[in-house]
């Protein structure tokens, strides 16, 4: 038997929901030395999430996670490196500020789409990200649709449904996924959201309501429907805040796993996302 390999501190944790086994799950872990791009695929491609993190110091350096305030951070998908993704930032810093207990209000991801600040708020976590209103694609008024929009600098497409449509109308709506691609090969659209006026009047915690209720769908990168996705609400955002009057709301992706996310538009243009996240598993791996 070999000698065992060092060890890595590695985390399961569910973004966007306060619950266990719901929201967006994503492995992370904290290096505390330098490891190979190939190392760090093949961990992806063992945890088999959609995504595992790796946090470490900035420039491959030791870093101190229960004080430091500015870290570097990558992620993997179990095939690729990919340049960006909401939902495993925020379980990245789900784990520095609750496991680590590391008391800073924010802390600074470096990555390969720039800085990114994440902030603190009591027991959620908020992420800022660019806003991306989408334009006006066609005005159908077809069976439950009323309008299609196009946001170009995110290539989704936001499929609104009537407002007689209810979230149990959303929730059984069953895509021909199979079909998405042949029909949109050109690369113009990457996902599709579809979303309704919020009507629940309890939501899935008491005294909650939704301002708006989605699903998305990205089979053009592999995502048959993806569980909580932070981009798609950089779209949803700025369409329902010129809808509603509003800019802050509260929104649930019903998805089977479901999450809720509450957006903020900023008076600089840009988007706050905050969320909860829960940490469902706590090892550490050995290579």
């Amino acid at each position: 038997m070999s000698a065992l390999g060092p060890s890595v501190p590695l985390y399961i944790v569910d973004a966007f929901t306060d619950k266990p086994f719901h929201g967006y799950p994503a492995a992370i872990c904290l290096l505390k030395q330098e490891m190979s791009d190939a190392d760090m695929q093949k961990i992806a491609a063992e945890m088999n999430l959609s995504e595992t993190a790796y946090i470490q110091g900035v420039d491959g350096n030791d870093c101190d996670y229960k004080n430091g305030d500015r870290f570097s951070l990558r992620w993997f998908t179990p095939t690729n490196e990919v340049p960006l993704c909401g939902h495993a930032t925020m379980a990245s810093a789900a784990v520095i500020f609750f496991v680590c207990d590391n008391p800073s209000p924010s802390v600074t991801f470096q990555t390969l789409s720039g800085d990114l600040i994440v902030q603190r708020q009591g027991t959620g976590i908020t992420m800022n990200f660019p806003l991306n209103t989408p334009q006006p694609e066609l005005v159908i008024k077809k069976d439950l649709i009323d309008s299609v929009h196009y946001s170009s600098t995110t290539k989704k497409l936001l499929v609104r449904l009537k407002d007689t449509c209810t979230r149990d109308d959303l929730e059984r709506i069953k895509p021909d996924i199979t079909n998405f691609q042949s029909v949109e090969s050109s690369g113009r659209i990457r996902g599709v959201i579809v979303t309704v006026k919020g009507d629940d009047p309890q939501g899935d915690k008491a005294q909650k309501t939704y301002d708006f209720l989605s699903r998305y769908f990205a089979p053009w990168n592999g995502i048959p429907e993806d569980p909580v996705t932070g981009s798609a609400h950089t779209v949803l955002a700025g369409y329902w805040s010129g809808i509603l009057g509003k800019k802050t709301m509260n929104a649930r992706q019903c998805s089977a796993r479901g999450g809720d996310v509450t957006v903020h538009i900023r008076d600089d243009g840009r988007v706050d996302l905050t969320g909860e996240a829960t940490v469902v598993l706590r090892g550490s791996l050995t290579i």
